[in-house]
């Protein structure tokens, strides 16, 4: 029977609603809401969740099945957990916590490993794909873990705005060559999430002959990651990430960066929302003969829902890369998923496009083909 072994770096609320989905499709059956029922040979019930690390006090130490529901994450128990044998071990602290979130993610005062020991724990557990689910602005966290993925040989999933996949300066898409594993990234676009209606509606206005002259994306969230995020200086990388998403549907990016005429990025955090974000999205447009169009919208949205059917089918991706030898860098398997791939389409359509063919090319399948519906 196929099967993924999976690990978690940084056990919270994306790895609460990831985790209970593996449970959750088993019980049902069918596979309604995820985005792929199968890629390659590989379903969402082949998930085994084999390592995990964080550094709260409150998650160090148990089984994975009680982590993810300890202090201070917020996502409900919807399905009953039998323990999954999985210890969360203790992780580097590094910039992973900012100043402002001590009293919410509570570092542990253990030993904290070397990159050769955690690469030891990795390959030991067996871990095919590892996901990293740090806060934004876990700058050197995720370059140590992800340092440690490529010594043990495991595939890494970027999930979060610090460029690994997309720097080719920055030398990760070499160490994961050397190190035979896959690299996907970086920043995951939710199913509907904010990004991603975006540049829908970004890319529907230039294939409709109009003009993008302006446009911001304004978002409000209750969690500890909306939280995090009021540190200004943990936003550079995610605002270039969302920000660029966005203005490579345009036929002029660079330029309307310059300008200042797109924005999108983190606005506020607001206790009582909870998992719950909130977008607002304003695009000024001009049309025939010079008419103006303006388009005002409100997106709410469960983040972490939307968050998890893309790990879904970006681990199973990794896992097909994996099998068949490819490692580092893959710019046709991160285009559809991230917001800040090594290349950024100009279309979602573009994107599975590229996907589709990348995995025809290997001869794997994928279901069901969207393109196919339109």
């Amino acid at each position: 029977m196929p099967e993924i072994r999976v690990g978690i770096i940084g056990v919270g609320n994306i790895a609460a609603m990831l985790v209970q989905s593996v449970e959750y499709y088993r019980k049902v059956g069918h596979r309604d809401g995820l985005i792929h029922r199968r890629i390659g040979k590989y379903d969402i019930t082949d998930f085994r969740f084999v390592y995990a690390v964080d550094i709260s006090k409150e998650k160090v130490g148990k089984d994975l099945s009680e982590a993810i529901f300890a202090y201070p994450n917020q996502v409900p128990k919807f399905v009953d957990l039998h323990k999954l044998g999985v210890e969360v071990s203790m992780g580097k602290v590094l910039d992973g916590v900012a100043p402002h979130m001590v009293n919410d993610f509570r570092p542990a005062k253990l030993s904290e490993p070397t990159v050769d020991e955690l690469a030891r724990e990795i390959g030991d557990a067996g871990v095919d794909v590892l996901i990293n689910l740090l806060p934004v602005g876990s700058e050197e966290a995720s370059r140590f873990y992800a340092k440690a993925a490529a010594k043990a040989g495991a595939a890494l999933v970027n999930a979060i705005p610090v460029f690994l996949a997309s720097d080719s300066a920055g030398g990760f898409d070499r160490l994961f060559r050397e190190g035979g594993a896959p690299l996907l990234g970086d920043d995951i676009k939710g199913q509907l999430g904010a990004t991603i209606v975006h540049r829908a509606l970004a890319s529907l206005i230039r294939m409709r002959g109009a003009k993008l002259l302006e446009s911001y994306q304004l978002n409000v969230g209750g969690n500890t990651d909306f939280k995090n995020m009021l540190l200004i200086e943990r936003l550079t990388s995610k605002k270039i990430s969302k920000t660029m998403s966005v203005a490579a549907t345009q036929p002029n990016p660079e330029e309307l960066v310059k300008k200042g005429k797109i924005h999108a990025g983190p606005s506020g955090f607001v206790d009582f929302l909870g998992n719950t974000k909130v977008a607002y999205m304003y695009m000024k447009v001009e049309a025939f003969a010079g008419s103006v169009v303006e388009i005002d919208l409100k997106l709410k949205v469960d983040d972490k829902a939307m968050a998890a059917p893309v790990l879904v089918d970006t681990v199973r991706l990794a896992k097909v890369l994996k099998d068949h030898g490819i490692s580092g860098s893959v710019d046709w398997a991160s285009a559809f998923y991230f917001k800040y791939p090594p290349y950024i389409p100009k279309s979602d359509y573009e994107a599975l496009r590229m996907l589709y063919k990348g995995l025809e090319d290997l001869g794997e399948e994928i279901e069901p083909k969207l393109l196919d519906l339109y």
